[in-house]
């Protein structure tokens, strides 16, 4: 008769479900949890108690895998798609080249209000929405830049450039939120802003 560690098939679960990163992924990984509880009936020691805590696992990595992200990073900017490249060999883009210039870029198409691309090391780019991240959009949110900061004009706040964050946050107790981030990747001569 067949003996099965009882710590073993908790552990081996653990380790698949910790290893889900994608619907593919799952599939195979739950596959592989069944493999293990069908080599498990076989033994004659599994009660029906485990088969009922198997599916519930099931259900419960169901439940997890099927949840989709769609959690907005601030209730008062959209979350726009974009892909835009820069190119650094341009005058209009040149100021990228060096580290702590930063750039705007108001092109249609690229975020809310446009967004601001600063160098931050020798291959590191930053890019953040240039709508002020603490209120709804209008006439006045689009932000300016002022050294290797912005600065809102509707509210005053100061945001780095570096960082993200708000530099004179107020502290009287309600949420204020950062700069809204974008990624930012160079590839040769460009840099590619995107969300």
């Amino acid at each position: 008769m067949k003996k099965f560690p009882q710590r073993t098939l908790p552990l081996q679960i653990q380790k698949i479900l910790n290893g889900i990163h994608d619907l593919h992924g799952f599939c195979e990984d739950l596959t592989q949890i069944y493999r293990i509880f069908v080599q498990l009936c076989s033994c004659n020691e599994l009660k029906l108690s485990t088969m009922k805590h198997f599916w519930a696992l099931v259900v419960f990595a169901l439940i997890l895998a099927c949840s989709t992200d769609t959690t907005n990073r601030n209730p008062y900017l959209q979350e726009v798609r974009f892909r835009f490249e820069l190119n650094l060999n341009l005058p209009l883009y040149n100021d990228l080249n060096n580290i702590g210039n930063p750039v705007y870029v108001g092109n249609s198409g690229v975020g809310t209000r446009g967004a601001f691309v600063i160098k931050s090391s020798l291959n590191t780019f930053y890019a953040f929405e240039a709508s002020c991240p603490n209120h709804s959009p209008n006439e006045c949110s689009t932000m300016t830049i002022d050294g290797q900061n912005v600065v809102c004009s509707c509210d005053g706040y100061t945001y780095s450039l570096f960082t993200g964050q708000l530099l004179d946050r107020p502290d009287d107790g309600n949420r204020y939120y950062d700069l809204l981030f974008y990624s930012a990747a160079q590839s040769g001569n460009t840099v590619i802003i995107s969300n």
